[in-house]
């Protein structure tokens, strides 16, 4: 399984989060359609350009509670200190994609940043 955890400011376009997912996966030589799920935080699921980009990619989208944000906090690469600052974990984008992947989920991209976005790719198979 694939999955794109994506953090935003307030009010960034589908074609921002877009942008910034198809940077990630082209990172990681994955194909488009190999991508199976957008994970955020639930505080982000109302932003229209998540949700847009979900339902373009015929994607599932995923909102991740905060407990299971911070639980996924400890397997992040990357730390953004103003997030750290508001909710408390290191990176939306790295937590959202782990924690929605699974517990033995590993990052194939750390969180990239792309104008108002973020997006990390999480994959739940062993990388052999």
């Amino acid at each position: 399984m694939i999955v794109s955890g994506i953090g935003c400011r307030r009010g960034t376009t589908v074609e921002e989060i877009n942008a910034a997912i198809d940077i990630a996966l082209a990172e990681a030589s994955i194909a488009p359609e190999r991508l199976r799920l957008i994970a955020t935080s639930d505080g982000k699921g109302g932003e229209p350009g998540i949700v847009q980009a979900a339902t373009a990619r015929g994607v599932q989208l995923v909102l991740v509670r905060p407990a299971d944000l911070e639980a996924a906090g400890p397997r992040t690469l990357s730390s953004s200190p103003r997030v750290k600052a508001l909710i408390g974990i290191p990176s939306v984008a790295e937590a959202a994609a782990l924690a929605a992947c699974g517990p033995t989920s590993r990052l194939i991209v750390p969180r990239i940043v792309e104008g108002p976005a973020t997006c990390a790719v999480a994959t739940d198979e062993d990388g052999s």
